[in-house]
């Protein structure tokens, strides 16, 4: 946390108890929260949390029953997503969306869309002032793609590169529009270790930039390397918000993720009245799965006994589905084996 107070300057985003419902289900409830110029905020929750609907409210796609979002001090609430664009926001989404049909370049570029002054008719004519403004988009889109490591990608189709790559090239969208603040949901799912590592630098690189960024992610190691402060929401309300390390070890955040440590265990009360019979149903050993030279599971090894529930945990990309398919017999693993 700031230890000195914020100026008016400083405070790009504000939510006043903002909160939406739909039908009987209160999906945000009374939220407040503060985004600062420069800052990286890392908005965090389990599944169902509201952390989307949150962004869904500040981008203009839903709009709040309760509160108030401010702009730079100016109530910005039901405002079109046009307009909120217009003012400098822009986002990512939990799903890559690009144009299947077109180019890195061409791709990156559609985010001027907004920006862009010449008439349609101009365009069809080819008049020279809009010539000249067609080079000085190429001109900042390669910029941004130089900054982002994919102009050497700039003009093979979009939707043909690695799914990391194709997260980076929607990043530089949002970025060649200029914006004050990105709002990035999930930017980590699907990646590998390495390009969630990768993730940090260009992360950072964007707050170095001038841009200020919130990060809705499920993968801890991103949100905790990277956020200068996270809020963590649960069931729609704000149950904590601090520095990485504070939020680490906040019990009402632990208890989120994790459930209630009671004296007696849901799982220690299946281990009392489980019969044992000397075999375990289920057996893996050092099971390793890979897709192409992305290694997705590396020696996975578990134990399900009899009358037993196993839970299988992890950041998105962590590998659980790869698992559930490679015992499911749809993946052949590389090494490792299965009993049953």
């Amino acid at each position: 946390m700031n230890a000195t107070p914020t100026s008016a300057a400083d405070m790009l985003l504000e939510l006043d108890g903002v909160g939406i419902g739909f039908g009987g289900l209160r999906a945000v409830d009374s939220l407040n929260l503060r985004i600062e110029r420069g800052q990286i905020l890392g908005l965090i929750g389990p599944n169902g949390a509201g952390k989307t609907t949150v962004f869904n409210m500040i981008t203009g796609v839903y709009r709040p029953t309760d509160g108030h979002i401010r702009w730079r001090g100016s109530d910005m609430t039901g405002l079109p997503p046009h307009r909120i664009a217009q003012l400098g926001i822009r986002r990512t989404f939990q799903t890559v969306r690009l144009f299947a049909d077109m180019t890195v370049l061409e791709n990156v570029i559609a985010g001027k869309h907004l920006q862009i002054r010449q008439n349609w008719w101009q365009g069809l004519l080819g008049t020279p002032a809009q010539r000249r403004e067609e080079r000085a988009l190429v001109d900042q889109t390669l910029a941004v793609l130089e900054r982002l490591g994919l102009a050497d990608v700039a003009h093979e189709n979009a939707t043909s590169l690695p799914y990391g790559v194709q997260r980076r090239v929607e990043m530089a969208r949002t970025l060649v529009a200029e914006p004050d603040l990105v709002l990035l949901d999930e930017p980590a799912a699907g990646l590998n270790e390495f390009e969630s590592a990768s993730l940090n630098d260009t992360i950072r690189a964007i707050r170095d930039g001038g841009v200020t960024v919130v990060l809705v992610e499920h993968d801890m190691s991103v949100v905790m390397n990277v956020a200068d402060t996270i809020v963590v929401i649960n069931f729609g309300k704000k149950i904590a918000e601090g520095r990485p390390e504070e939020i680490c070890n906040n019990p009402l955040v632990i208890e989120a993720y994790l459930g209630r440590d009671d004296e007696e265990s849901p799982a220690d009360s299946r281990r009392a009245r489980r019969t044992h019979d000397g075999m375990n149903p289920l057996e893996v050993e050092d099971l390793r799965v890979n897709y192409g030279h992305i290694q997705a599971l590396k020696g996975v090894s578990l134990h399900v006994a009899k009358g037993e529930l196993v839970a299988i945990l992890g950041a998105n990309g962590a590998g659980k589905t790869t698992l559930m398919r490679t015992l499911s017999g749809l993946i052949m693993p590389h090494s490792g084996k299965i009993r049953f």
